[in-house]
């Protein structure tokens, strides 16, 4: 049952592992859709502000031309209410021209119009507003000259003179300013088709790298996972056929025994009753047996065997219901010597001539045999206890090593990868085209973090299994370790090899020694703090010995004889070194003292043949 917690634990974490790893790719690509579409309704709202813009400088036009016509038909009216008709509508159509012109310059909240910034349009406007200044004036002087009633025909043609004059100039630079906005319009547009071509190759850039460094990895990491599983599976059912074994030698023992005890103990222990249970005749060794004198004899054969009334009363019961088949028991009884006997009692009904039935026993004192018996399952029990107790010992402990790699590992994720995926992240996300100088910066910045991530992703990939180890043995894969290692940390790493030949051993050896190796040099650089040190192979005389030596800080090794209870004691790394190494009837030694380095020693002694090339 504890297997199968084991097994969900492990599905669970797996599962959480990838549901983060898919969220996170996820979420990178949702975010890349949702900037293209932000920058999409940015422009969309500068384009309905230029609309807006485009819109009131035509209507400029129309007011302009509306302006003059109805000054022009003052000058026709017939009756005082057509006259008062147009001087409203011309009022109104003056102001309304009056605010849209100061409104396109300086912008207007209640119209919808920005502060117009483009210094070309700018120009424009104000080459215009010399014009649109002597128009409102005029177009001013005439309508109040009409609403006080005053006839100066003189006046009035000037500044009907004026209007014409000023109009024709008026419309031609209004059309200009209404092509320029068009012009800077499509501009906008051309440069947000440009923004949106980089934001499509953006995108399929994070899928192409989520696909290399997060998918690929990650289906990798799954499909070891479930060989691992499968092994484990294996190596289960595996232990289970040796569990049956066991029991089955138990029973096979047990068997042979008994059949032992049978000839030993089935010696001349015998009675013969008639049927009200009085004694017909017992053996002199039976009688001794319960130490039962000549007058017990006739007392019933079942106060005669046992003292214990509950004993009685049994044997009574039993006594009465096998007068017609065989019946064999082991019985418990207690003599006369308050001694507690065990007998293997056989009950035969017999029939004599006359038809009287009565009963003959056979015994055998199997008491021996069954304290035996008990010490026997005892002690297998208790065998079979330790050695249960032993395999869930060695299990738990991988699985905490394993446990304890798997942590190391997202630690190393989370706070290398994961924090320059966060910086990625934001430095995409302020990203403003629009400061071209401040976006080459970011962007030379994003390709060095890049450059990180993709470093830390082939460091995390080469920490799980290099392919030297499997492909050409222990030696190249740990030359290879401290040649990565070397560069990713910036240490003195060295790596001297004594033997002249490439040695291979074991799958399981190779790996427990890289990974006890790995963590030696690992804890060099993170805890000792060393920047020197030196790792020594030679192979002598059917012996691999590694050394590896630091001059780090060092530490007081008396902790090395204490086993940790759990992480936040310390010392794990060193406990599942000793482990590993144990696992394959290695030896582990290490010599620290504070100030003056650390040495690491592995010797391993293979079993089998190994291979040379």
């Amino acid at each position: 049952m504890s297997g199968n917690k084991l097994e969900k634990s492990l599905d669970t974490t797996t599962f959480l592992r990838i549901r983060k790893w898919y969220l996170l790719a996820l979420l990178a690509i949702a975010f890349s859709i949702v900037f293209s579409q932000v920058l999409v309704q940015m422009h969309l709202n500068s384009q309905l502000d230029d609309s807006r813009v485009i819109n009131v400088a035509g209507r400029q036009r129309a007011y302009s031309q509306k302006l003059v016509k109805d000054i022009l038909l003052l000058n026709r009216y017939t009756s005082n209410e057509e006259r008062n008709q147009i001087l409203k509508n011309t009022k109104k159509t003056l102001d309304v021209w009056r605010v849209s012109h100061n409104a396109l310059q300086f912008g207007n909240d209640s119209m919808g119009l920005p502060k117009e910034e483009n210094k070309e349009i700018l120009a424009l406007l104000k080459k215009i507003t010399p014009h649109h200044t002597a128009m409102i004036s005029a177009a001013e002087n005439t309508i109040q000259l009409k609403n006080n009633n005053i006839k100066d025909s003189l006046s009035l043609e000037n500044d009907i003179l004026t209007l014409l004059k000023n109009e024709r100039i008026f419309l031609n630079l209004m059309d200009t300013i209404v092509n320029k906005y068009d012009s800077i319009s499509k501009t906008q547009l051309q440069k947000l088709k440009q923004k949106e071509h980089i934001l499509v190759a953006l995108s399929l850039l994070i899928l192409l790298l989520e696909i290399l460094f997060v998918f690929r990895p990650l289906s990798i990491q799954i499909r070891n996972s479930i060989a691992k599983l499968l092994k484990g599976k294996i190596e289960s059912e595996k232990n289970t056929a040796k569990i049956e074994e066991l029991y089955q030698e138990k029973e096979n023992s047990l068997q042979e025994l008994q059949e032992l005890n049978f000839v030993i103990d089935n010696a001349a222990l015998f009675a013969s009753t008639k049927n009200n249970e009085s004694v017909v005749f017992i053996s002199k060794k039976f009688q001794e047996l319960l130490g039962c004198s000549t007058q017990d004899l006739s007392k019933p054969l079942s106060e005669i065997l046992t003292t214990n009334e509950g004993q009685q009363e049994y044997l009574k019961e039993v006594l009465k219901n096998s007068r017609k088949n065989i019946r064999t028991e082991e019985i418990k009884i207690r003599t006369k010597k308050e001694q507690d006997v065990w007998l293997d009692m056989s009950i035969i009904p017999l029939h004599q001539s006359s038809k009287k039935q009565s009963v003959l026993i056979l015994c055998s004192d199997i008491t021996e045999r069954i304290e035996n018996q008990q010490k026997l399952e005892q002690l297998t029990k208790q065998n079979f206890e330790d050695k249960i107790l032993q395999r869930k010992l060695q299990a738990s402990q991988i699985v905490e090593g394993q446990e304890e790699e798997r942590k190391r590992i997202a630690k190393d994720i989370h706070d290398g990868i994961g924090q320059m995926l966060t910086a990625l992240k934001f430095n995409i996300e302020s990203i403003n085209l629009e400061n071209k100088e401040k976006t080459e910066e970011k962007i030379a910045y994003l390709k060095t973090l890049c450059s990180d991530l993709i470093k830390g992703v082939r460091t995390a990939t080469f920490n799980l299994t290099p392919p030297e180890l499997k492909d050409h043995g222990i030696f190249p894969a740990l030359q290879k370790m401290t040649i990565e290692l070397a560069k990713l940390t910036g240490k003195n790493i060295l790596f001297e090899n004594k033997t002249d030949k490439n040695i291979r051993f074991s799958s399981l050896a190779e790996t427990n020694i890289y990974r006890v190796t790995q963590e030696a040099i690992n804890n060099a650089i993170k805890y000792a703090d060393a920047n020197y040190i030196l790792l020594s192979i030679n192979y002598d005389q059917n012996i691999l010995s590694i050394l590896i030596d630091d001059d780090g800080k060092g530490f007081d090794d008396t902790i090395l004889h204490k086993t940790p209870k759990n992480n936040s004691e310390g010392g794990m790394g060193l406990f599942y070194m000793k482990e590993r190494i144990n696992y394959i009837n290695g030896r582990l030694f290490i010599n620290s003292t504070p100030g003056k380095g650390t040495r690491v020693t592995i010797n391993y002694k293979p079993e089998k043949n190994i291979k040379q090339s």
